[in-house]
């Protein structure tokens, strides 16, 4: 099934600011929208009131309605619209002043007394035949002892036009927010976007024969700097573990190519002529010691990849270290012997670890110390509460070793004398053996020289 593919993030991004930009500029839009349409609400509504005022005030006190009758066109030419709504009459009686251009039919208005001050809740609403909206009133007065009712209404035909012109103007001011932040959007984003397609580019063009390139971070924005970083550490654990990978390829060909072609050629030689009994069993002894050697060296390479892949299972127990130390010491007693050395241990202490992996980790330091101190020396096993956890020193005395020997202790195949190893059962992985359970157990490995002719290797485990 063809997944489906997710739109760029240029795009979306893109679409966003576009989206941002519209509601924002459509908010503002609303806004003064808003407010246009109050204020001019609340000015037709003064204009109404001040109007219904004015005309108050002038018959009561300057003009008598009989002159109205024979002047009515004072009125009309007072007014300021000319699709306004204007009536003065009598109750009971025809209107006296009759100005309604459009024949509006005005609400039901309350007739508002002399002594009432007019207010903006005096006002009804109503709307015209063409749907424009009005606001109208009616008020009481006197004119020559005479009771006379004024009905003003102001219909907004040219206000709700300048209304929907500013609507139209706001939708043009939306609809351009959202293209010209499209258009700025995709080409700043495109061009700031630049850095990441040329880390894209630069990590297409990496093979396994160009793990040295880098990413050049100089011209690479702060945002982007980490992930520079961080990628060109990538590129450098990759090397270095590929470097790893074809060291370890190559050395395990030749620790199996040798033990294999010795096997070969033992059997060639035997094939060649028919041999006695014990000749046969001469060399079966001897390609069972290569058998033993490539078994041996299979078993480590297969402890090294699961510790690698962290598929070993940490089984931790308390174990009283003095214990432990006396209990490698006597296993290790009679192989010392031979070179007539003397093991020694001291300290004490109850460590939280697996027993399997410790043993093993200490074994392989004590072996270590005995295949290569000096003959007729001492090895000292040694415990110390150090930094929160237990540190156990394997010291022997030996060799001068250069600062570039110590850091290969701990690489895989590596010998630190390539005059004896192959006359011993070494085959180099000892060492790598020890730093893997360290890391199982979340310690580490170390190896100093305290002094001249004493190599120490200290295998630290936090406390759990």
């Amino acid at each position: 099934m063809r997944t489906r593919r997710q739109p760029s993030l240029t795009l979306r991004s893109t679409l966003a600011f576009s989206l941002v930009a519209m509601l924002a500029v459509a908010g503002a839009g609303f806004y003064l929208y808003q407010s246009m349409k109050t204020s001019v609400l609340i000015y037709s509504d003064h204009a109404v009131m001040g109007r219904l005022d004015h005309f108050r005030k002038l018959l009561h006190y300057e003009l008598a309605i009989e002159k109205l009758r024979d002047s009515p066109q004072i009125f009309k030419n007072m007014l300021d619209s000319e699709d306004d709504i204007f009536i003065i009459a009598e109750p009971g009686q025809p209107p006296v002043i009759m100005v309604n251009p459009l024949n509006v039919t005005l609400p039901d208005l309350p007739v508002i007394g002399q002594e009432t001050k007019l207010s903006v809740t005096d006002l009804r609403s109503g709307v015209t035949d063409s749907g424009a909206p009005l606001r109208a009133a009616t008020v009481q007065t006197t004119s020559g002892g005479r009771e006379v009712r004024l009905t003003a209404a102001h219909i907004m035909s040219k206000e709700m036009a300048m209304l929907a012109a500013f609507r139209e103007r706001i939708y043009l001011a939306v609809t351009l927010a959202f293209l010209l932040t499209a258009l700025l959007g995709y080409v700043l984003l495109r061009r700031g976007l630049r850095p990441l397609r040329k880390m894209a580019a630069h990590a297409a063009n990496i093979t396994p024969q160009r793990l040295d390139s880098r990413m050049d971070s100089a011209d690479t924005p702060v945002e982007l700097q980490q992930l520079s970083d961080a990628y060109n550490a990538m590129l450098d654990r990759l090397a270095n573990g590929y470097q790893r990978l074809t060291q370890f390829s190559a050395d395990l060909a030749h620790e199996i190519r040798t033990p294999v072609g010795s096997l070969m050629g033992h059997c060639q030689v035997a094939l060649r002529q028919s041999r006695s009994e014990d000749e046969y069993q001469a060399l079966l002894a001897s390609n069972l010691e290569e058998l033993e050697r490539i078994s041996r060296i299979v078993e480590s390479i297969l402890f090294l990849a699961r510790a690698d892949e962290a598929q070993s299972l940490i089984e931790r127990q308390p174990l009283v270290l003095n214990d432990e130390l006396q209990r490698i010491a006597g296993y290790f007693e009679g192989l010392a012997e031979e070179r007539q050395m003397t093991l020694v241990t001291t300290g004490a202490g109850t460590l939280q670890a697996d027993p399997l992996l410790l043993r093993r980790a200490l074994s392989n330091l004590v072996a270590n110390a005995i295949r290569y101190a000096d003959e007729g020396s001492e090895i000292l096993m040694r415990v110390v509460a150090a930094g929160g956890g237990w540190r156990i020193d394997v010291e022997n005395q030996g060799p001068v070793l250069s600062e570039e020997t110590l850091r290969k202790l701990f690489d895989r195949f590596y010998r630190g004398d390539a005059s004896r190893h192959q006359s011993s059962d070494s085959y180099g992985l000892g060492l790598a053996i020890v730093v893997a359970i360290m890391q199982l157990h979340g310690g580490d490995v170390s190896v100093e020289q305290p002094a001249p002719g004493t190599i120490c290797f200290s295998l630290f485990f936090p406390k759990t």
